[in-house]
Parts: C-alpha cells; structure tokens; sequence
C-alpha cells in the first residue's frame, strides 16, 4: 500500500485465495484504478477504460468487449486447436522416439550375442587351423628328417664300405707278399672298382625350403575362411624356363614380350607368386640404350615380360630370379625395323585390279604382250596366285619388302589402288 503502483490495488491474504476465483470480479485500469476495462482498442490489442480512450488511445479504434469476444476468442479457439493438435502429433513422436529407442536397445543386445556367437567361432576355427598347421608341419619335418635318415645311412653304409675295401686294400699291399697280392689281385680291383662306379649325389636331396604365408588363403574351416598356408616349395632359378614365340625376335615401336614359367628344385611349376625377378634389356652396340620391361606377376608361378623397343638392332636379354640367371639366360634379342605396310593392293593381275591400263605396273615382274607393263593371267612371270603389286609378296598378311617406287610406278600403282 505504500507503493505509489499499487496503492490503489486491492490486497487480501493468501490464505484466502486458495478457494477464490477473479472470474466475474470486475478489472479496473491499471492507469486509471477507478476505472473498470470494459473497452478493446483494436490499435493497441488490449482492454482499455474510459480515461484510456480519452487519454492515450484517441483516435483509435475501439469497441466494448462484449463486442469482440466472440471474434478474438474464435481465433484463440482456432490457436488452440492448432496447438493441441501439434502437441498430439509431438507426442506421438515422442512415443515412437521411445519406442524406437527400446527397439534399438533389444537389437543392439541381440547383435552382441550374434558378434559374440561369431567371435567364438571364428577363435575356434582360427585354433583349429592353427593345430592343422602344426600338425602339417610337424608331418612335414618328420619327413625330411625321415628322407635325411635315410640318405644319411646310405653315405654311410657306402663309406664303410669304401673305408674297408681302402684298409684291406693297403693292409694287402703293406703286408701281403707278392704272391697273395697276384692271387687276391682281381678280387681286390673288383670290389674297388664296383665301389668308386656307384653313383651318388653330393647334394642332401632335402632343403629347408619351409615357408609359412598368412596371406595365403587356407580354404574353409568351421565354416569361416581362414587364411595362412605352410610353403614347402622353394624355387630354383635354375629349373625357371622362358616361353614366347618371339622370345628372340621384336619389331620396333611394337610392344612384345615372353612369359616366365618358375619351377622348384623338383622340377614342378611354383603354384604362387612374389619371386624377385629382375629383367634388363641392353643395346649390344649402343651401350646408352636401353629398353625398360615391365614385369607382371600373374601369381601362379608365371610372369609376363613386357617391353617396347625404340631402337632397332641387337639386344642382351638377362633374366634373373632370387638374383641368379634362370635357363636361358641370357639371350639375344633382335630388334627389326617396324613393319612396313604394303602400299599396293593384293591381286591376282594387274591386268584385271586396273581394268586393263597398260600403264600401270606390278612388283612381280610378270608382263603381257600387247605393250602390257604389268602382269597377266598364265603369261611370262606371272607367280601363279594372289600377289601384292606393290613388292611381289604371295602371302597377304606379310611384310612389304618392295622399296621405295620411282615417280612413275607410284603413280602407276597408286592408280591401281584407286581402281
């Protein structure tokens, strides 16, 4: 009350206005306490009082509020419908929100059972693969220790042999007299003979060749594709072969190429890749020029050399695996000249391809009577079949050979061509 705004205002306590209510109590003005609202100025949007009209809001437009209800409470009414409905579709977007979110929370459960059902399986197959591996290993050494057993008792058993066929041998010719010497004579040079004819190999027949690839795929096991294989083939660049229909022949500006096939000790064709192969291509007269290949693992045991020569000649072909020569290497290369085109037609006369020009000539040599410069069918050097005009050549896939024509055939032949 001591307030200056509010102390016009009506107060009570509040205590007493738990069960009260303003509805039907008459508003008074804010500005104007005395003053009940009981008019709407439509300007301002707000209830106003007499005094207000006169005052603040003149010349605005105004009317009771018995007046407008009805129209500004329709709008509200349409507000609050709109509102209502959002709140319902909010809701529901929230419940599908909710629903979703348990959907998720059960799926992610039953994935980690399915990652967790997977995972011990994969260990147990990845476990399972490991023992076979082991258990091929071991086979695997048991066998060349086995082989290595056996080689070994071979040597040696021939080594006793030796030694007591060298002891009798020099016992007999130390302490024999040279009558026992004559009589054991011929058994003694028998046996060392047939002793130093056996034939054996100073190699140990096994290696150590024993390889483990992770990157090698290991077929199925438990359902799940392992990976990982034991490799017990080493490849000897000595059993390596080249393969090419024009492993010693090349065209110029043409690219070309062999392929290498690797092999293991055993002769058998490596069924993998990865070997370092290493090829150079050198001009044999031109120490500058070189041709670069391009080496393609097809990883099964085989490469493809590729390369182009620019420069025509003879090259060096060096082809190395694990940095040793493989067979055949290296080999001469010859480069030709690039294949020349032929210029003529292919015919079977020049009489018939020029419709009977006299003037036009053939590379075969061939010539008709009637003052005919170029050839005709069954006369005088005419090569029996099909034939290029241009250099003579019977085959019509071939090299043209002929050189370059005077002004005068060319323009024979060129005429023939048009025809």
């Amino acid at each position: 009350r001591r307030q200056k705004k509010t102390a016009s205002h009506a107060l009570t306590e509040l205590e007493n206005t738990k069960d009260c209510s303003q509805a039907g109590k008459p508003l008074f003005c804010p500005s104007h306490p005395t003053e009940r609202l009981r008019l709407f100025c439509e300007q301002c949007d707000q209830p106003v009082c007499r005094d207000c009209v006169v005052d603040r809001h003149r010349q605005h437009p105004y009317d009771f509020t018995g007046n407008v209800i009805h129209r500004h409470g329709d709008a509200l009414r349409e507000l609050l419908k709109n509102t209502q409905q959002r709140m319902g579709t909010l809701e529901g977007v929230l419940s599908q929100i909710d629903d979703m979110g348990s959907a998720v929370h059960c799926r992610a459960e039953a994935v980690a059972t399915e990652i967790c059902l997977f995972a011990s399986g994969y260990v147990k197959a990845i476990e399972e693969h490991r023992d076979r591996l082991l258990k091929q290993l071991e086979d695997l050494k048991v066998q060349k220790e086995n082989l290595l057993h056996l080689r070994k008792a071979q040597l040696q058993q021939l080594l006793l042999d030796m030694r007591t066929g060298v002891e009798f041998t020099e016992h007999l010719l130390t302490s024999g007299s040279d009558l026992e010497i004559l009589i054991t004579k011929g058994v003694v040079a028998s046996r060392l003979t047939k002793l130093n004819s056996i034939a054996y190999n100073t190699d140990p027949s096994v290696d150590d060749g024993i390889l483990f690839s992770p990157q090698e795929r290991a077929g199925q096991c438990c359902g799940y594709e392992v990976f990982g294989a034991i490799l017990n083939k080493v490849v000897d660049p000595a059993r390596c072969t080249l393969h090419g229909e024009d492993l010693h022949s090349a065209r110029q500006n043409q690219l070309t190429g062999f392929t290498l096939l690797c092999s293991d000790t055993m002769g058998e064709q490596m069924r993998r890749g990865g070997e370092a192969v290493q090829v150079t291509i050198m001009h044999k007269d031109k120490r500058d020029c070189a041709v670069k290949p391009t080496v393609c693992d097809n990883g099964d045991g085989t490469y493809r050399i590729s390369y182009n020569p620019e420069e025509p000649g003879l090259y060096a072909v060096c082809v190395y695996v694990k940095g040793q020569h493989v067979q055949g290497s290296p080999f001469t290369l010859m480069v030709k000249n690039k294949f020349r085109e032929h210029q003529g037609v292919f015919h079977c006369c020049t009489f018939c391809s020029s419709g009977g020009q006299k003037a036009a000539r053939c590379a075969c040599g061939g010539t008709m009577p009637g003052g005919y410069q170029g050839c005709g069918h069954g006369h005088k050097g005419h090569p029996g079949c099909p034939h290029w005009s241009c250099c003579g050549q019977v085959k019509e896939s071939s090299e043209c050979l002929g050189g370059p024509p005077t002004d005068t055939s060319q323009r024979s032949l060129l005429r023939t061509v048009a025809l």
